[in-house]
């Protein structure tokens, strides 16, 4: 997608990896070229992660310590160390508008003891990070640090993490630790244990998540902000999002459908292709397919945020909520599929 697509669409933030910028081109060249923003050529508002769950899934290639984390590259075996202070200066040389804490997002499943050490030196390292935030200008310098609560699914531990987190100047707070392989009804209950300690007067973001549904019952409890590879990896896998919910344009009855994937959607892609040569270029496996499947996801993913936003401020959300279940085919519930990771 290029940025003038995105933009198009009407999204305004998007996320930059810590870890992979780091590995490749490397935080400090990008500094030189005077932050992502020059670097990329966005003119938009720009959120780095920390890299802590890219770092935490290489596994066999990390060890973990009280001082940071020593990891391997897997591009070219080579030690490099995260601790919460060099985190800092990478994300601050990366120049995004929101940074995040570098904290330790734990497997599922954990046991209570082991999620309570890592949630403690999460804890511990916000504070450091904290610290060297303000060393280095603080929000002063444009960047806007946010902390990550952890907990795995426990809820005392859950509750702890929010109390703890909230306790620290942050502008805005983020849930972590969930789309790591937990059941979906999992998530819904971490997010109705831990919304309610968080302050509602600084964003509340839910980091890797996720499904329409997901979005739908996380607005519900409070939450404010997403990010998610799902409608882009799943419309490079032929996976479409529709007013009538999931489209697997590999599906034969697609093959001479001479219509529009989906006749409600006012995207570019829908107002012009059908979904016959949708599934053609799927097929036969051209680049094509793949931008033009991404394209008409994140279009139905702003719309849906658009829509979401207009409910909010008419009081009608619930109602909207329920329409756009029924109409997907999902129960009141949830999607009781949703099950694999949606974070990169």
């Amino acid at each position: 997608m290029t940025f003038e697509e995105v933009a198009d669409l009407g999204f305004r933030l998007i996320l930059g990896n810590t870890f992979h910028l780091y590995l490749r081109p490397g935080s400090s060249r990008i500094a030189r070229f005077g932050g992502l923003h020059q670097f990329i050529g966005w003119d938009g508002a720009m959120l780095t992660d920390s890299g802590g769950y890219q770092v935490f899934s290489l596994k066999d290639l990390r060890t973990i310590t009280e001082e940071g984390v020593r990891f391997r590259s897997p591009l070219d075996g080579s030690y490099h160390d995260f601790t919460p202070e060099r985190v800092m200066q990478i994300e601050h040389e990366l120049g995004a508008d929101i940074i995040m804490a570098f904290d330790e997002c734990p497997p599922y499943p954990a046991t209570w003891e082991y999620a309570k050490d890592s949630m403690e030196r999460t804890h511990r390292w916000a504070e450091r990070c904290w610290e060297e935030h303000q060393r280095l200008g603080g929000d002063a310098s444009g960047r806007n640090l946010f902390g990550i609560v952890q907990g795995c699914t426990y809820e005392d531990l859950r509750v702890a993490s929010a109390e703890f987190i909230r306790s620290l100047p942050f502008p805005g707070i983020a849930v972590g630790g969930v789309s790591v392989g937990e059941p979906p009804e999992e998530m819904r209950r971490i997010l109705q244990i831990t919304l309610p300690h968080l302050p509602t007067d600084r964003p509340r973001y839910l980091m890797g998540v996720g499904t329409p549904a997901d979005l739908l019952d996380a607005v519900m409890q409070g939450v404010d902000m997403f990010d998610c590879v799902l409608p882009t990896r799943m419309a490079r896998n032929g996976t479409l999002f529709t007013s009538q919910g999931r489209v697997h344009i590999s599906n034969a009855k697609w093959t001479d459908h001479n219509a529009p994937i989906d006749p409600d959607c006012s995207c570019r892609v829908c107002q012009r292709h059908s979904a016959a040569y949708l599934r053609h270029l799927h097929q036969t496996n051209e680049i094509l397919g793949s931008r033009l499947a991404t394209y008409h996801n994140l279009a139905f993913y702003a719309h849906l945020m658009q829509e979401i936003r207009t409910a909010l401020d008419t009081d009608t959300f619930l109602a909207y909520r329920q329409q756009c279940l029924q109409q997907w085919g999902i129960s009141s519930e949830g999607e009781a599929t949703s099950t694999e990771s949606h974070r990169e």
